[in-house]
């Protein structure tokens, strides 16, 4: 396995975050679930979100918001969760046993979309932070499943998302958007669940950069040529998770706006529903938030 395979965060270990790093990324996450559910409501026009708070016995809480029969949105979900406590999974552990002692904290903001028109793309995105005393760590991404796709939209897409990393490092988008492409990829059938973004893992601003189960993919590949690249600070890595958080909305709501008044019919709509089942069965089958559920850190994820 190449060492840039791993699934373990770091080769060593990272600075400590800030001492107030819970507060900073779970003030962000919340803001960016505020602004995504006002500007999705806006543009629906018709329907609004409905809010479930829900506490975790153990420590912690979230907020799910749920729209449905909306004019643009048939159904969408976007959820914030915050948890923490005492015992971490066995898997964290075995390949950070310097976390043991310490008592974990986990938030993410999560989005699925599913509009009404099959021209208009579900999108789904995810960030979450994870922190235990001396070790944490970034994730998430984002990806686009189209059920009719436009190439001037898979563009505009990747070119948002390519410029948000871009900021940040050079090397961020050849590595992540390759990265999203093999974990949404339905293997037993040999597809792709739609037209990809960036997805990335176990950030901590050490070693290399890729950190998945792939390592003769084209990401590990691309990650191995780099080798291990100068240490980022966690500060650096916040500010490059907020850019892509605030990407969403710039590169999803033109797609939205340009398709949502295409005119379809059954032909159209049991096609939607065709791949939609797709949409599910990757979930069931691969989905690790899915999977791992009854983790005892684990909080409600979409993909």
């Amino acid at each position: 396995m190449s060492a840039s395979s791993s699934t373990a965060p770091g080769v060593k270990n990272a600075p400590p975050p800030p001492a107030d790093s819970k507060e900073q990324v779970g003030k962000f996450l919340r803001g960016l679930q505020d602004s995504i559910c006002d500007k999705l409501a806006a543009l629906d026009g018709q329907s609004t979100f409905r809010e479930d708070s829900w506490d975790r016995s153990e420590g912690g809480g979230g907020r799910s918001r749920v729209m449905r029969e909306g004019a643009l949105l048939e159904q969408g979900g976007v959820n914030y969760s915050e948890v923490w406590g005492d015992h971490l999974p066995p898997s964290i552990l075995q390949q950070r046993p310097e976390a043991a002692g310490h008592r974990f904290y986990a938030t993410g903001t999560s989005m699925v979309l599913h509009p009404r028109n099959p021209y208009v793309p579900t999108v789904h995105l995810n960030y979450r932070y994870f922190e235990a005393g001396p070790v944490w760590w970034f994730g998430g991404g984002i990806d686009l499943t189209p059920y009719y796709p436009f190439k001037e939209d898979v563009v505009h897409f990747h070119q948002t998302m390519k410029a948000a990393c871009d900021r940040h490092h050079p090397e961020y988008y050849p590595t992540f958007k390759p990265w999203c492409d093999e974990y949404f990829y339905l293997n037993h059938r040999q597809e792709m669940r739609g037209v990809g973004g960036i997805f990335f893992d176990y950030q901590d601003g050490m070693g290399a950069l890729y950190r998945g189960s792939y390592p003769d993919g084209v990401a590990a590949q691309h990650s191995d040529q780099l080798g291990i690249l100068p240490p980022r600070s966690w500060d650096q890595l916040f500010a490059f998770v907020q850019d892509c958080g605030n990407a969403f909305l710039p590169a999803y709501v033109p797609i939205a706006e340009s398709r949502r008044d295409t005119e379809y019919g059954d032909r159209e709509r049991n096609f939607q529903l065709y791949r939609r089942g797709r949409y599910v069965e990757f979930n069931l089958v691969y989905d690790r938030g899915t999977i791992l559920v009854s983790r005892p850190m684990a909080a409600p994820s979409q993909s």
